[in-house]
């Protein structure tokens, strides 16, 4: 019987493991979004410095920023190892577009 409980609990070790790697991965994917957003806009408005802090604080730890100009759009893509780089071979990335605001002076005082 303590060769059937030991097998058991070793399953039961892995399946919990697995399930909160898991969300772990889901947890860093909604970071890495809000991150890859915060520094679109932020890029848009033409505040690079601003993006690359704000994935700094919103973002997992060790996550890296992109950031690419089309035209008239930013794209700033975030990406970074799943788990603090504890699962090989899984990156989470996610990638956001925001329009470049050019600098509006109507005359009107601020």
């Amino acid at each position: 019987m303590t060769v059937e409980a030991a097998v058991a609990l070793a399953a039961l070790v892995v399946v919990l493991a697995g399930c909160l790697a898991g969300l772990a991965c889901v947890l860093g994917q909604l970071r890495c979004t809000d991150a890859a957003r915060e520094a679109a806009r932020l890029a848009g408005r033409g505040d690079e410095a601003a993006a690359r802090q704000a994935v700094a604080q919103l973002a997992p730890s060790g996550a890296v920023l992109g950031l690419s100009v089309t035209g008239d759009l930013v794209t700033a893509d975030v990406s970074v190892g799943a788990v603090g780089g504890l699962l090989p071979g899984v990156r989470l990335r996610a990638a956001a577009v925001a329009a470049r605001e050019d600098a509006v002076d109507d005359g009107a005082p601020s």
